[in-house]
C-alpha cells in the first residue's frame, strides 16, 4: 500500500532521512523502532508532505504522492495521530472528532463514522462534551486515534502513542492498535517501546540515525541479538552492532 524508495529529507541544510526505503502492505501492522533523534518522527512527517522531500519516492499504491500537499495526501487515504496527541484542549471531544473529518463533505457518512468511534471508544462517547483537555492521557490517546479515524483512513500513521502512559495503559492502546488491523485497518507505528510495538506488529525496521538498518518480522527482530542489547533492555553495544550493519551495507553498495 505504501512505498518508500531511497527517501531523503530533513529540515532546511539539516538532512535526518538518508535514502530510507520501507513498505507498508494492506491489513498488517509495520513497528518502525529507533533511538531519540534517529528520525522516526521526520519519516512520518515526510510521508504526510509535512517535511518536503529532496530525494526519493514516496507511493500509495502506484501513485506518487511525494509532491502532493498534506490535505490531498489525506483525501487520498493517509492520517496521522501525532506524537503527544495535538488535541485542540478548549474544546470538546465531539468538537475534536469532526475536526478529524475536515476533508469529507458526506454528512451523513460522517454522523455514522462519528457513533462508531463511540462504539469503539465508549468513554469517548460519556465524555463528548467534556473539553479534552480535561481527559487523561490515556483517553487523550483514544481520542487522537479517533479523530485520525474519522477520515476514513486506508493507512494510519501513528506516532509514540506510548509516551507519557502508564504500562497498564500502554497495553490497551497496543491491543487497541491490533484491534483496528482485525477490523481491516493498515498502521504504520512509530514507537520507542520497541517491545510493545514488536509485540503487536507483523513486521519492522529498525531506523539508526536516518538510516534504515535492519529490518524482518516483528518476531526475528525480537530475537535478533543486536536490537536487544539496543532497544530491548539488553546489554550496551547493541547499538554499534546495528552501526556496523549499517557501514557493512555501505560498503557493499560501494562496491557494485
Amino acid at each position: 500500500m505504501l512505498r518508500l524508495e531511497r527517501i531523503s529529507s530533513g529540515y532546511g541544510r539539516s538532512p535526518v532521512l538518508h535514502e530510507a526505503s520501507l513498505e507498508v502492505r494492506s491489513r498488517e501492522i509495520v513497528a518502525l523502532i529507533g533511538a531519540n533523534g534517529a528520525g522516526k518522527s521526520t519519516l512520518l512527517n515526510t510521508v504526510m508532505g509535512l517535511v518536503a522531500v529532496s530525494s526519493g519516492e514516496i507511493f500509495l499504491d502506484e501513485r506518487r504522492i511525494e509532491a502532493l500537499p498534506t490535505p490531498e495526501i489525506v483525501r487520498a487515504g493517509l492520517a496521522q495521530v501525532p506524537e503527544r496527541r495535538q488535541l485542540f484542549g478548549p474544546m470538546s471531544v465531539e468538537e475534536n472528532l469532526r475536526l478529524g473529518a475536515y476533508a469529507r463533505t458526506d454528512r451523513a457518512a460522517v454522523h455514522e463514522t462519528l457513533q462508531e468511534q463511540f462504539r469503539l471508544f465508549p468513554i469517548l462517547a460519556e465524555r463528548r462534551r467534556q473539553a479534552a483537555q480535561t481527559l487523561s492521557g490515556g483517553e487523550q490517546q483514544m481520542l487522537a486515534i479517533a479523530r485520525a479515524m474519522m477520515s476514513r483512513p486506508r493507512l494510519l500513521l501513528l506516532d509514540e502513542p506510548s509516551l507519557g502512559l502508564a504500562p497498564l495503559m500502554v497495553e490497551r492502546i497496543m491491543a487497541l492498535i491490533r484491534s483496528l488491523r482485525d477490523a481491516g485497518a493498515t498502521v504504520l507505528l512509530v514507537e520507542q517501546n520497541a517491545r510493545a510495538a514488536l509485540g503487536v506488529a507483523d513486521r519492522g525496521y529498525v531506523l539508526e540515525n536516518g538510516r534504515i538498518a535492519v529490518s524482518g518480522s516483528a518476531a526475528r527482530l525480537l530475537e535478533d541479538a543486536a536490537v536487544q542489547d539496543a532497544y530491548l533492555g539488553g546489554q550496551a553495544g547493541g547499538s554499534r552492532a546495528i552501526e556496523e550493519r549499517i557501514r557493512s551495507k555501505r560498503r557493499a553498495i560501494l562496491g557494485r
